[in-house]
């Protein structure tokens, strides 16, 4: 359902899907640069990506959540064959994206509690996941913006 954006007292945050592409195109950096660094065992690097790919994204879902209690959802106005290849990427984004907060928070706590193995195994799955969420957060952006 679509609010009135013209509701007294609403502050206006029109400019939050672009912060909050950025906030995900960030993340998506993080990611790829914090798993080249573990691969390369710099340690320190792979860390400070990593905690920063997850403040992008809190900072990415607050901003997210404050738009549409704001403004509303936001309707696709594309058709033919790009409609389903949004609606795509959308339901796919939106599935996988409930997932990432707890996987992260698993992952954080094997990595601060030393279970490497768990760790590890756990982001074999987690990594790509997290990195679809944030690229397609951009792409869903740019598509409704084109």
């Amino acid at each position: 359902m679509l609010r009135d954006r013209t509701a007294a007292g609403d502050p206006d945050l029109a400019f939050m899907p672009a912060v909050n592409a950025v906030c995900n195109g960030l993340s998506a950096l993080c990611l790829v640069v914090g798993y080249v660094a573990i691969r390369r065992r710099a340690v320190h690097v792979h860390r400070v990506c990593m905690v920063s790919a997850f403040i992008l994204s809190a900072v990415f879902l607050v901003g997210y959540l404050a738009y549409h209690f704001v403004h509303g959802d936001t309707t696709f106005t594309g058709t033919g064959p790009l409609r389903a290849v949004y609606f795509f990427i959308l339901i796919t984004h939106v599935v996988l994206s409930i997932t990432v907060v707890p996987l992260a928070l698993t992952s954080f706590y094997f990595a601060f509690t030393h279970a490497f193995g768990r760790h590890r195994r756990l982001n074999r799955v987690f990594l790509p996941i997290w990195l679809y969420v944030s690229v397609t957060g951009v792409v869903i952006f740019l598509l409704l913006r084109a």
